[in-house]
């Protein structure tokens, strides 16, 4: 099993009161992998990313899809090395590709406040 595909079912068993609909990527390019639905009836998607260091890599398609779509938008990110989690906003992915995940403020960097920032998207 793929990396991201492991950190798919951590995602679906640890976060809860949100619908997923797993996006297959050959379907259209740059599209998250993620479409989310809250109890607040908004839609907001969500690309997974694993990386073993500080870098994130996206291809120009997802970036695109992340600068065209800054709103309702997030990156999840897992690292390996820690065993943790980070959350950003899609508006941060030029910054994430540029820069990595290490000089970025996440939005939250534990299951329980990604499951917060999820639940209360408008």
């Amino acid at each position: 099993m793929k990396k991201e595909s492991k950190f798919w079912l951590q995602v679906k068993n640890k976060i809860k009161d949100i619908s997923f609909t797993r996006l297959e990527s050959w379907a259209s390019a740059g599209v998250p992998d993620l479409l989310c639905y809250n109890k607040n009836n908004k839609f907001f998607t969500c690309e997974l990313k694993v990386t073993s260091n500080n870098s994130v890599r996206f291809s120009p398609h997802q970036i695109s899809f992340h600068v065209q779509h800054p709103k309702n938008s997030f990156i999840l990110i897992f690292l390996e090395r820690h065993r943790s989690i980070k959350l950003y906003e899609g508006s941060s992915v030029l910054d994430l590709h540029n820069l990595g995940h290490g000089p970025c403020a996440p939005l939250a960097d534990s299951w329980i406040k990604v499951q917060e920032t999820f639940v209360n998207v408008t």
